[in-house]
């Protein structure tokens, strides 16, 4: 039995609840779509009318049967679409934005999650900050981004806030090197290697007010855009960089803080999508990245909600 073909048949009965309207509808004659109802009913084990000489009325099953039958016609066009967009050559892509900082391991293992959930899409990811994915959103030529937080988040959809603590990135020869762990305050008197903060004004700014706040105000803030340049800062003795947990480099150890003080505050972001293939390709990123951002890059979820908006103030300094 032709499963799809019936229940296509029966959809429409069920919207007409007229035989005869029904097959004009699809295009054939009464007979035999009476007789592909009734293969489908036997087919179930259910009666899905109840006909009289007057009326056609759904039954108790036929009901229950109407919103899955729907459903799976959809995803079997959504099926006879992907393909026809293959075979075309214009299989579609999600442009997402990603802070820099993440790491090769995490993309990596975003691009291959993503590749598994939906082997139908290509992920076109583009490394920018927090300030350049907003603008990108709202201009529509970036479907999502992994933005950290506080910013501008106005018109825009947000995924699962996630935390992640900040530790210390120290010269090995240090003599903080030697502890477990590190007061914020003890970095006092040295300088910071940050990146720019025209890439996320709020999360640079909320930075250094929690190192005010800790008691830690740096001699002087670095630009670091590169992630080797503030490792070499640090190699140098010239800076120490506020970074995630990242594995020792040779001359260079990680420290966490005492009491975690410091964090970044991540998580996707979009515009409302009116398509609604578009909107379950952007769920469908949110999702994985989210999962990835957890599972790779140690992050928590957060309880608190981000701030909505952030006025930025000058400063010299800069964050990712």
């Amino acid at each position: 039995m032709n499963l799809v073909g019936h229940l296509r048949c029966f959809v429409v009965v069920a919207e007409e609840l007229h035989f005869g309207h029904a097959a004009e509808r699809l295009g054939m004659a009464q007979p035999p779509l009476s007789q592909r109802i009734q293969r489908l009913e036997r087919e179930l084990g259910v009666r899905l009318f109840d006909r009289s000489s007057r009326k056609v009325e759904l039954t108790a099953p036929g009901r229950l049967l109407l919103d899955e039958a729907r459903d799976i016609l959809a995803r079997v066009e959504r099926v006879y679409s992907v393909a026809e967009r293959a075979r075309l050559g214009e299989v579609g892509a999600v442009r997402a934005g990603l802070p820099g900082g993440l790491g090769g391991r995490v993309v990596a293992a975003l691009i291959a999650a993503f590749r598994d959930r939906r082997p139908d899409l290509r992920l076109d990811l583009r490394e920018t900050g927090t300030d350049e994915q907003v603008r990108a959103l709202a201009d529509g030529t970036l479907d999502a981004g992994v933005v950290r937080h506080p910013c501008d988040s106005r018109d825009l959809e947000l995924g699962p806030v996630l935390g992640q603590p900040l530790g210390v990135l120290l010269p090995a020869g240090s003599g903080l090197a030697a502890a477990p762990e590190v007061h914020l305050a003890d970095l006092g008197g040295r300088d910071l290697a940050v990146a720019p903060r025209e890439e996320a004004p709020g999360a640079h700014d909320e930075l250094l007010a929690g190192c005010r706040r800790h008691g830690y105000a740096p001699a002087a803030v670095h630009e670091a855009r590169d992630p080797e340049f503030a490792l070499g800062l640090v190699l140098a003795g010239t800076a120490v960089a506020l970074v995630p947990r990242t594995g020792d480099a040779a001359g260079a150890v990680w420290r966490p803080l005492v009491g975690e003080p410091l964090a970044w505050r991540t998580s996707c972001a979009w515009r409302r999508a009116r398509d609604p293939e578009h909107a379950r390709a952007i769920a469908d990123f949110s999702a994985v990245a989210t999962g990835v951002l957890r599972r790779e890059a140690g992050m928590v979820p957060l309880d608190a909600p981000p701030v909505r908006r952030v006025v930025p103030r000058p400063s010299s300094g800069f964050l990712a």
